[in-house]
């Protein structure tokens, strides 16, 4: 199935992190190459916050699959990185050998059963933050995110073993659930780097003043931002459903899910689809919002739609 984002990063492009630019040539050059999503943060944001300096003292170990290493971090998060990434309430975890088991098994599941999805997260994944809420800090923990502004870096808690959306939620940890949200995130950093290279939303569009998209499923929980969605943020929300809805038919098609991941799957599925074509039929009564190449996004977002 044709996919509406590319799924390589081009070369020479911004997001290269192997092109010829002198902070980039000098991280690689110094060793420094886990801060090197880092430095692209710094042009990202343009706070004049060197965030390539902070990542310094990150540690990480080497998670590795299919001969491809992930940094999978550790040590203290420097605070200019968690408040620059709104995780200021969040500490990475302790590496245990239960979360390195967990977190290798959900990557060998992509790779060997999903390969096309593992190779969407081999290209948009270079660090794994495995966080969990700081103590004394009393919210409702995040199961996986990524930041626009934090290329090659995804997020995801203990939850993420647990809960995939929109709303299911299974009592029991599996490797299956973490591996959905690691392809989550790779897919929502893959279409941040496509908006940022191709105009996809016409000039006229705002984030603050343009319609949004009431989200159904999400009445009565909490902030109203969270029952509202902007337009760019309901079409990257699409894209990842589609994803994800062929990932859970895959996964159903298989004989080797317990029953709870059954379950699960199947209840995520049926979620899934009606919020995927009810997104799909607001975005279209608002094309005006969007360029033609963003137009062409939605026909093969429709495409797509179509044969789940």
């Amino acid at each position: 199935m044709k996919s509406a984002i590319a799924d390589r990063v081009p070369a020479g492009s911004f997001f290269d992190l192997h092109r010829k630019d002198p902070d980039l040539i000098r991280l690689r050059e110094q060793g420094a190459e886990i801060a090197l999503p880092f430095a692209l943060m710094e042009r990202l944001t343009k706070s004049g916050t060197p965030y390539a300096e902070h990542a310094r003292s990150l540690c990480s170990e080497p998670v590795t699959v299919a001969g491809t290493a992930f940094d999978w971090f550790d040590a203290q998060l420097p605070a200019e990185i968690a408040d620059g990434i709104s995780l200021t309430d969040y500490e990475i975890v302790p590496h245990t050998e239960a979360r390195r088991a967990a977190l290798t098994q959900a990557l060998d599941r992509l790779s060997l059963v999903h390969p096309e999805g593992f190779d969407r997260v081999r290209e948009f994944v270079r660090g794994l933050l495995w966080v969990g809420l700081k103590p004394g800090v009393r919210a409702s923990s995040l199961t996986s995110s990524s930041d626009p502004a934090l290329p090659y870096v995804i997020v995801f808690s203990d939850k993420a073993s647990r809960h995939i959306p929109p709303n299911t939620v299974s009592e029991r940890a599996s490797h299956l659930y973490l591996a959905e949200n690691l392809l989550h995130e790779s897919t929502h950093q893959s279409i941040s780097f496509h908006v940022l290279q191709h105009q996809v939303f016409d000039d006229r569009y705002s984030s603050t003043t343009s319609p949004r998209i009431e989200i159904r499923w999400r009445a009565g929980q909490g902030e109203a931002r969270n029952q509202y969605w902007e337009i760019d943020r309901a079409f990257h929300a699409t894209c990842v459903y589609n994803q994800l809805l062929r990932y859970r038919q895959s996964e159903l098609r298989r004989d080797d899910l317990t029953p709870d991941e059954r379950t699960s799957f199947r209840s995520a599925y049926d979620q899934g689809l009606p919020a995927v074509r009810y997104l799909m039929r607001e975005l279209e009564l608002l094309t005006a919002y969007f360029t033609p190449h963003g137009r062409d996004l939605l026909a093969d977002l429709r495409e797509q739609t179509d044969h789940l």
